[in-house]
């Protein structure tokens, strides 16, 4: 890992801004994939307020460090009172949760990141702006540090960079440090840990206010970059969001917790952009493809039954209902001219899509049921489908499709390795 963040340094010298920007986004996700697994790998504790924790880093670091209230602090005494608050902060909800565990502990978390939102949205009502209500707060003051202004995209990528290497750095002492074993005793077997003398409540409590403050320190970055903070900007879906870049990278790995961060941020940035994200699911299924499939004329038999359908289809259809399939694939560059002789696009393509969509649920949902020639068979039509869902549906609502496609690919990684990338197998004696 330390070859690849040595690496990073030398991206925004050859990437354009907005490279570095998704640069700067894959790092943030990363610190806040390393922050979670301090109290969800290590110590086992199922947090889902970890979102207002970051949140709360980002509104107090804009209240300290803009007009907001006119307190104005420099960005070194600003920050590090932000840090100890979110921890303080972590304390405090440790303190009621220290005792739950599993489903309880979930649902007391996002209660607690849920009461965190609407207190953003609606403490103005209380007499004090103090969070800007559904506006958030504009005019944060950019990081000073040592006399340099942070102001371009490349200057927050080394902050990032530089902030990232030097929390994974005290981590992975601390991992191998007394405290970092108790939590890993802990997150195996608590009963086991507590009759070892272990102190268990002490314990939960310091991976509460460490993946806190680590969230929190993430937060005024976070506000500093994007020179104000918002509510919109601290939902469930951005916590769902870095607990799969923890899941997929490998819970209980910082160097999965880094990797995982890195390539969540990556792919939904990339699936922004209609073209790149065509590029991108055509990509992964070839690949896909090509990685299961054995032998290589059974391979070739099924992509030539896929085109030969495409193909059939076409004919038919444009035949029979001349006027109602005139539309246009999305996708762009040379895959475009093939997929337009191949894939039949309504005109209105809504209706059709979604009931292309349950059929292409029901074929992947039926794929592990079948088996041999059968499953061969039915892998043709599922592809097929796949390609029409995207081209009709899928593509058009980047929003919608980054959580479906980011949701498969959580799912297969479960079932393939449910490790994730660089963590490791959980050993169980029976």
């Amino acid at each position: 890992m330390g070859i690849v963040l040595s690496l990073a340094v030398f991206v925004p010298l050859f990437a354009s801004d907005f490279v570095v920007r998704v640069g700067v986004n894959a790092l943030l996700l990363a610190l806040l994939a390393v922050g979670l697994n301090v109290s969800v790998g290590w110590a086992g504790l199922l947090d889902l307020g970890f979102i207002a924790f970051y949140g709360f880093g980002a509104y107090a670091f804009a209240i300290l460090s803009s007009d907001q209230l006119g307190i104005d602090l420099p960005t070194l005494v600003a920050v590090p009172l932000v840090v100890v608050a979110t921890g303080l902060l972590g304390v405090l909800l440790g303190l009621p949760s220290r005792r739950l565990s599993g489903d309880y502990l979930a649902i007391v978390t996002l209660f607690f990141s849920q009461i965190f939102l609407e207190l953003a949205l609606n403490v103005d009502r209380l007499g004090v702006d103090l969070t800007g209500g559904p506006n958030g707060i504009a005019g944060v003051t950019p990081f000073h540090l040592f006399g340099m202004r942070f102001s371009s995209p490349a200057s927050y990528f080394y902050l990032f960079l530089t902030v990232l290497t030097l929390v994974v750095a005290a981590l992975y002492f601390l991992e191998r440090s007394r405290t970092g074993r108790a939590w890993r005793a802990i997150h195996d077997d608590a009963l086991a840990a507590e009759i070892m003398t272990v102190p268990i409540n002490r314990l939960k409590l310091g991976a509460f206010a460490s993946g806190a403050a680590i969230a929190g320190l993430a937060g005024s970055m976070f506000a500093s970059f994007q020179l104000g903070v918002y509510p919109l900007n601290f939902q469930v879906q951005f916590l769902i969001v870095v607990y799969a870049a923890l899941i997929l990278g490998g819970s209980g790995s910082l160097s999965g917790a880094v990797l995982g961060g890195v390539v969540v941020a990556v792919m939904l940035d990339l699936l922004r952009d209609p073209g790149q994200a065509s590029a991108a699911f055509y990509g992964v299924i070839a690949v896909t493809l090509i990685a299961k499939i054995r032998p290589w004329k059974r391979l070739g038999a099924i992509v030539a039954g896929a085109v030969v359908l495409g193909f059939v289809v076409n004919a038919i259809v444009t035949s029979l209902w001349p006027g109602a399939f005139e539309g246009e694939v999305v996708s762009t560059g040379p895959l475009a001219s093939v997929l337009d002789s191949w894939i039949v696009v309504p005109t209105d393509p809504v209706t059709p899509g979604n009931w292309a969509y349950c059929a292409l649920v029901a074929c992947v949902l039926a794929l592990p049921l079948v088996h041999g020639w059968k499953r061969d068979a039915l892998v043709v039509p599922t592809l097929y489908l796949a390609a029409f869902v995207w081209e009709t549906r899928l593509v058009d609502e980047p929003s919608i499709t980054r959580q479906l496609l980011l949701g498969a690919l959580l799912v297969v990684m479960m079932l393939a390795r449910p490790q994730g990338l660089i963590g490791r197998a959980r050993v169980e004696r029976v």
